[in-house]
């Protein structure tokens, strides 16, 4: 898929999808990065090359899924299916009535709250999220999208208190430290934000939209050359240049904390692929 400056940098705000992770996800995120939670797509879907391969795939657990509405397997394969499509409505749709059948299926509870996440119902999210998540059995991707979902409402101290017990169950994933860089961020605490996504960057694991966010925290301080040299570690220089000055754009307006969180309030995309995965 083209790189899309402008929507990178959203993304970047409002975590996954993760994510995709809002990545969703449940990890990568809600626009933000991190691990899905939801089970993969089946062996005819996963991973498909191509958009067309993904709609047939789709189509598929689209038949499963009429011969058994409800049912938790391909329910959670069908709306992933529907989410990587960017159809949220529907793939909310189908977790609801999965959510119906099976309330006290753990799993399906987290894929309803991260759909839901992805449409935009951030205050069902986290009402469906607190039920999926039992206190003697932590998730962290869970507490990862909680606290993206609580950054998005604007409880920067509460989304903290989610990062900060995730990292107690996975101390140093970079996917968390990267949702936590960027809560810091939207609150204005930029060398704090730039100090954990230096770590979180660092990491062997951590994708390259890491480093993306390390990038705009560093354009958020004007430091722009160093912000560059982050990107062009993972895009071809005229992207890199292309996404600094969709950087540069935006501390460039009058009020750019707005313009932040304007666009941290804005709909996550829905990811796909390995990265759709809280968080």
């Amino acid at each position: 898929m083209p790189f899309s400056p402008p929507q990178q940098i959203r993304a970047s705000l409002v975590r996954g999808a993760a994510v995709a992770a809002i990545a969703l996800g449940l990890g990568g995120c809600l626009g933000r990065t991190g691990a899905e939670t939801t089970g993969s797509l089946s062996a005819a879907a996963a991973r498909p090359t191509s958009e067309a391969a993904l709609r047939q795939a789709s189509t598929e657990l689209g038949r499963r899924y009429d011969d058994n509405p409800g049912e938790a397997a391909v329910s959670l394969e069908y709306a992933q299916s529907l989410r990587a499509l960017g159809q949220r409505a529907q793939a909310v749709a189908v977790l609801q009535q999965a959510a119906i059948k099976s309330p006290r299926d753990l799993t399906v509870l987290a894929a309803y709250g991260k759909a839901l996440a992805d449409a935009g119902r951030l205050k069902e999210a986290a009402e469906v999220l607190r039920r999926a998540h039992h206190p003697e059995r932590p998730d962290w991707r869970i507490l990862s999208v909680q606290g993206v979902i609580a950054d998005q409402l604007g409880d920067f101290e509460g989304a903290q208190r989610y990062y900060v017990a995730a990292l107690g169950i996975v101390p140093d994933e970079p996917s968390v430290l990267s949702n936590q860089g960027l809560s810091y961020a939207l609150a204005r605490r930029l060398g704090e934000a730039e100090a954990i996504l230096r770590v979180a960057a660092s990491d062997r694991r951590a994708e390259g939209r890491v480093r993306q966010n390390l990038a705009l925290v560093l354009g958020l301080q004007g430091k722009f050359a160093e912000a560059e040299s982050v990107l062009k570690q993972d895009m071809p220089p005229a992207e890199a240049a292309q996404t600094l000055a969709s950087i540069k754009r935006m501390v460039a307006q009058p009020n750019s904390w707005k313009a932040m969180r304007q666009q941290a309030d804005a709909k996550p995309a829905a990811q796909a692929g390995a990265a759709d995965r809280p968080s």
